[in-house]
């Protein structure tokens, strides 16, 4: 399997290929967004130390790769739900321990681009995300980016899901690179979702929303102790993101589940499944 990437200039995401005869190892970015805000932030404050007290329950990433937007859409959505929250750059996070990363409940990892997300971070980084969540219990969302980073990747990814990387939804190789894609799920029914370049996640976890060709768009799952769940969606898109595209459903429903999965990432909690 091999696919020629797209120019620098104009790709958000991308898949690179490294094929031999016997081996096929394959890396990918995530999503990128355009470049809009949503709401007002909620209430942030720089990684907390070891010592700190009260450390927030959720870090949210925001290094190099993410996208700045879909970093304002995350913090938006935390703020409704008055969530609090920590912020950590690649190199605040590069500069964490496993002790510090597990004082938190929830790492989430916005869209952007998942290689470059990686080789902004050390191995010893992404080594003590991995034992954080595996060993103590430390929970994961990854959304886009997020999703193709939390899985295997030979570009520095956290490997979460025992060796299982993904690949891009399908409508990538239509030369589709964004779209309200409708999303089927047992929780709340079927939702037009913002999607660009975004993963779909078939071999690991259980299925929360599938794609219209049935493949995942949201899965969810245990690693190790940890509890993640991994979205090739945005929920949390604005209204000003869907410019040029019609959606039946309306921006706060789709808000108001991004709600519903970070609160599940947070808690642990397990939604209905296919």
């Amino acid at each position: 399997m091999h696919s020629r990437p797209r120019p620098a200039a104009t790709r958000t995401c991308q898949m690179l290929a490294l094929a031999s005869t016997a081996l096929i190892l394959i890396g990918f970015s995530g999503c990128g967004t355009p470049g809009s805000t949503l709401g007002t932030p909620g209430n942030s404050a720089p990684p907390a130390q070891a010592n700190s007290i009260p450390i927030p329950p959720i870090l949210l990433f925001t290094g190099t790769g993410t996208s700045s937007s879909d970093v304002s859409a995350v913090k938006a959505i935390l703020g409704v739900n008055k969530l609090t929250y920590a912020t950590a750059n690649s190199s605040q996070l590069n500069a964490m321990t496993e002790t510090q990363l597990r004082g938190y409940k929830l790492l989430i990892v916005p869209g952007g681009n998942s290689i470059t997300i990686g080789d902004n971070l050390t191995s010893t980084t992404t080594t003590n995300i991995h034992n954080a969540v595996t060993n103590d219990g430390l929970h994961y969302l990854g959304i886009c980016a997020g999703g193709f980073f939390g899985g295997y990747s030979i570009y520095n990814g956290l490997n979460l899901t025992s060796g299982v990387w993904f690949n891009f939804y399908a409508d990538y190789n239509k030369g589709i690179h964004k779209a309200a894609v409708e999303i089927s799920s047992p929780v709340i029914g079927a939702l037009d979702q913002y999607w660009q370049d975004g993963p779909q996640f078939t071999g690991w976890g259980n299925v929360v929303g599938k794609f219209p060709d049935g493949t995942p768009a949201i899965v969810e799952g245990t690693s190790g102790k940890g509890w993640v769940i991994l979205s090739g969606i945005h929920p949390e898109a604005p209204a000003s993101w869907r410019y040029g595209m019609t959606f039946t459903t309306p921006v706060a429903a789709d808000n108001a589940y991004a709600g519903t999965l970070i609160l599940a990432a947070l808690n642990g909690t397990s939604l209905l499944h296919f």
